[in-house]
Formats: structure tokens, C-alpha cells, sequence
């Protein structure tokens, strides 16, 4: 199933993607369905108590309930994850190609709320970076309260997966040893279209992945090239945090980076970045500058 968060005349909704006469369409779980979350990250932790009663909506929606894409408004599946967890350098060739050691253990970091936006939402450039690049990335979105998990059963602990933009202002995060300065500006976090459920997806790792912009393949991969893997990913983060219902895990980006390129490319106001990730869809924003 795939499941997003929406707006319809500036209310904040869940809905799940449908097909009604070969086309798809929104159909809002706020009206179809009686009990209420106030957010998908809600429903997203009491999931398996309702999957059953969800997908019987599906069978048979209303038509009462159900918008066409062009009536809403697409916002990042999560809109209020307490973590969003970065994995940085892991895949093998964007270690090579920014000169950096293969790393032995996974580099995390951190971003914040504030960068998140959904599909179609604008990337906006900042007076404060001339380097704003682009990163990739597969998203894995935890379903259950997950500590000390062994890798061999992380995958009972993945609610489903989703599309992130690491967007990265270069200059101000090669300032100093920490990242976050650069990662963590407004609207640096496109999250969506939406979360393909974990059983949709038989092998998260091997995933084709792309990103382009105005129609030129700048990064093409496949998630099997990640140096740690999903389930390494949770079982060492669960180590050391409690891993909670709609917590993100952005999984690193392959190689292609503009920063990397010769001239370097980064993102200037007109350009549409579009990522694709086979079996989960299209993630497309637009930049602009304020």
C-alpha cells in the first residue's frame, strides 16, 4: 500500500493511493475510516490493528472520499518524526569520489523538522550557501519501538520506505568537523511521494535509484551498493537510541553529487530535481529563490 499525508483546503490529512478505473486516486482515511489519527505517524504505530479493516476500504472506496492528485496538496509522508537519522558515506563509489576512506562503521547524522517538505513542495536557496547540492537517498520509516534489535529481525521493525533529498549547503558544512549546519536549512529534507509498506517491497536492497535534473542523469545506483546495509543500519542504531514509530532513516546517496562533479553543479532556482526509486515512484521538486 502506499500512504501519504496531504492537504485539502489547508487540513492536514491521511490518505492512501487507490486505483479507480486505471488511474489513481486519494482516498482520505479521515472520512472513510472511523477510528482517527491525528497524524500518519499515529496510525503508523498501531498499523497492524487496522491494516486488515484499511484494506478492505480499498476493495470498495467511496466516491465520496476520494480526491484526484490535482485537488490536494502532497506533504512529506511524516510530517513530525521524532528523529530523522542521516547515514553518511555509505555507498562505496560516493566514498571514492570525495576522496574519503571507505568507512568502518556507519557515519550518522542528524536533521531536523524544519527541512522537511513533500512532492511538488520548493526547495528554497538561501542568501547564506552558493553550494546547495543534492543527495538521493532510500528512506526507511520505523513501525514499531525498536531497542537492542539483532539485524537478522530488523525487518519486523520497518513500517515501510520512501524517498529522501539530503539537499546539503556544501560551504557551510565543510566549515567545520560537524555537518549540521548545512544539512539543517529550511526545506533542505523532500520526504515522499509517499511510504511503500515493508510488504511491498521484497528486497530493499536492490533498489534502483536515480536522480535528475531537467531531464539530465546526474546519479544512478542501486541500494545493493550500500556499504551497511538496512538491517546493520537498525541493529547499530538501536544500540545506542530508541528507535520510535515514524522515525526516519535516510540511507546514504550514491555517487554524482554535484559538489564531486568537474565543474561542480549545484542547485540554482529554475531546476527541477526529480529522484526515482524502482517499486516506490517519483519524488519531484522545484527550486526557488526567495
Amino acid at each position: 500500500m502506499r500512504l501519504l499525508t496531504f492537504q485539502h483546503q489547508h487540513e492536514s490529512k491521511i490518505g492512501i493511493v487507490v486505483t479507480v478505473d486505471n488511474r489513481d486516486m486519494v482516498l482520505d482515511l479521515n472520512s472513510a475510516y472511523p477510528a482517527r489519527f491525528p497524524n500518519l505517524k499515529a496510525l503508523i504505530g498501531v498499523w497492524e490493528g487496522h491494516r486488515v479493516q484499511i484494506e478492505k476500504l480499498i476493495t470498495e472506496p467511496q466516491k465520496e472520499n476520494l480526491y484526484e492528485f490535482s485537488e490536494i496538496q502532497l506533504d512529506a509522508v511524516i510530517t513530525n518524526p521524532e528523529k530523522i537519522i542521516c547515514v553518511g558515506l555509505n555507498y562505496r563509489d560516493h566514498a571514492i569520489e570525495t576522496n574519503t576512506p571507505i568507512p568502518k562503521s556507519p557515519i550518522i547524522f542528524s536533521k531536523f523538522n524544519n527541512v522537511l517538505i513533500g512532492h511538488n513542495e520548493a526547495i528554497i536557496l538561501t542568501e547564506a550557501s552558493n553550494q546547495v547540492d543534492f543527495e538521493a537517498e532510500l528512506a526507511v520509516i520505523i513501525g514499531r519501538q525498536a531497542k537492542n534489535v539483532l539485524a537478522t529481525e530488523a525487518h519486523n521493525y520497518i513500517a515501510g520506505y520512501s524517498i529522501f533529498n539530503d539537499v546539503s549547503a556544501r560551504d557551510l558544512q565543510m566549515k567545520t568537523s560537524q555537518w549540521t549546519l548545512g544539512k539543517c536549512l529550511d526545506t533542505f529534507g523532500p520526504l515522499g511521494p509517499w511510504m511503500v509498506t515493508a510488504d511491498e517491497i521484497e528486497d530493499p536492497q536492490n533498489l534502483d535509484i536515480s536522480l535528475s535534473i531537467d531531464g539530465q542523469l546526474l546519479q544512478s545506483s542501486n541500494t545493493r551498493e550500500m556499504i551497511f546495509s538496512i538491517p546493520v543500519l537498525i541493529e547499530e542504531l538501536s544500540k545506542v537510541m530508541t528507535l520510535m514509530p515514524g522515525d526516519i532513516i535516510a540511507t546514504g546517496t550514491p555517487a554524482g553529487v554535484g559538489f564531486t562533479r568537474n565543474p561542480a553543479r549545484y542547485l540554482q532556482a529554475g531546476d527541477r530535481v526529480k529522484i526515482t526509486i524502482e517499486k516506490i515512484g517519483t519524488l519531484e521538486n522545484p527550486v526557488i529563490y526567495p
